[in-house]
């Protein structure tokens, strides 16, 4: 099965995940999950938007350690409030800004709740949100561009065994509104969703997004920590379903760590090494491409020539440091990593730059 495809980025590596805090399971590692809502179930896509649709901002705070507190003790506020929003589906953003820059694979270093991503990005998207940012420390705030963002749990996750379609689009659009732009969703689809998906690629599905439960934005100048919050009674997941589940994650949450993830190498030798197809095969698949394209095939879609290598190393690879390594290594690059529940990591650095437009 070949790699699952982003809008922005192209095919990673897929790793094991094993943080120092996780205990392994066979070749994985077992880390704690977040429980949510799938919000492509059936019929999903014809019920419009979700009915409460909500962006918060709490006041900035000096380190993240603050802003992780803040957002415990607003979460709190929500659970003991006597009037729950009587709404049956909704979506809330609350967030804190940081007066401090704090780097975001550091960040998602220290948290050991799956499911788990990170992107980041080269330069702003045109059509990219600017966050409200307070990096001078004097209490202003001014908009800036995010550098990259990271998250963990999962507010409401978009999986499907069947091909991509216009119903899962519309899904996933509900609890996207207009009106919060920064509430967003973060995934990947396979190339060919009708092919047999190998063992290590069944937990993606045919797609794979997630809105995370809790996302930290990487700023120019400062940060941004922030919690989500999605219900949908039609989906047999409540309100208090929803934030009961957040207050599980924020309790994991850590702020901060005097462990950094290591930048310079990883600590593992390689075993062995094989590329499927060979340099032969795929030599041939490139030259013959290049004559289709030449000869302006018209049934030619889209062409992609990706080889597959396999590592097999003395010890198991932290997706996370792998991921530091590449940011080092790939200033001008774009990487990203995708962990479902239970499921490797899907870690990867393209400089390729893909928009799909909406």
């Amino acid at each position: 099965m070949p790699p699952p495809s982003y809008s922005r980025y192209s095919p990673g590596r897929l790793l094991a995940a094993r943080p120092a805090s996780a205990t392994t399971v066979g070749r994985w590692a077992r880390l704690s999950c977040s429980l949510s809502m799938n919000g492509c179930a059936p019929g999903a896509g014809d019920r419009g938007p979700v009915c409460v649709r909500e962006t918060r901002a709490l006041p900035a705070a000096p380190a993240p350690h603050d802003a992780v507190g803040r957002l415990r003790a607003a979460v709190d506020a929500l659970w003991s409030d006597a009037a729950p929003p009587a709404a049956p589906s909704g979506i809330i953003r609350i967030e804190v800004p940081i007066t401090q820059r704090v780097d975001a694979v550091e960040w998602l270093h220290t948290q050991t709740t799956l499911p788990r991503c990170f992107f980041s990005a080269r330069a702003p998207l045109p059509d990219a949100p600017a966050l409200a940012g307070n990096g001078n420390g004097n209490g202003s705030v001014h908009r800036q561009q995010p550098v990259s963002v990271a998250g963990v749990g999962s507010a409401v996750f978009f999986r499907g065994t069947e091909p991509f379609s216009l119903a899962d689009w519309r899904a996933i659009k509900r609890f996207l509104p207009r009106d919060c732009p920064l509430v967003r969703a973060y995934g990947a689809i396979r190339f060919d969703a009708t092919s047999d998906a190998s063992v290590e690629w069944e937990d993606y599905g045919s797609f794979y997004f997630v809105v995370p439960q809790v996302e930290f934005n990487e700023l120019e100048e400062s940060s941004v920590l922030a919690t989500t919050i999605a219900w949908d009674d039609s989906l047999s997941w409540t309100w208090h379903n929803a934030v009961e589940e957040l207050q599980s994650t924020l309790r994991k949450i850590s702020p901060c760590s005097s462990v950094q993830a290591n930048k310079a190498s990883l600590q593992t030798a390689i075993v062995s090494l094989n590329h499927v197809p060979t340099k032969a095969s795929w030599d041939l698949a490139v030259t013959k491409a290049l004559h289709m394209i030449k000869g302006r095939q018209r049934e030619l879609v889209k062409v992609v020539l990706a080889r597959c290598s396999r590592y097999i190393t003395d010890t198991c690879i932290d997706p996370v440091e792998l991921l530091a390594c590449l940011k080092v290594e790939g200033q001008n690059a774009y990487q990203f990593c995708i962990q479902p529940p239970g499921a490797p990591a899907f870690v990867g650095n393209s400089s390729n730059y893909f928009i799909g437009s909406t």
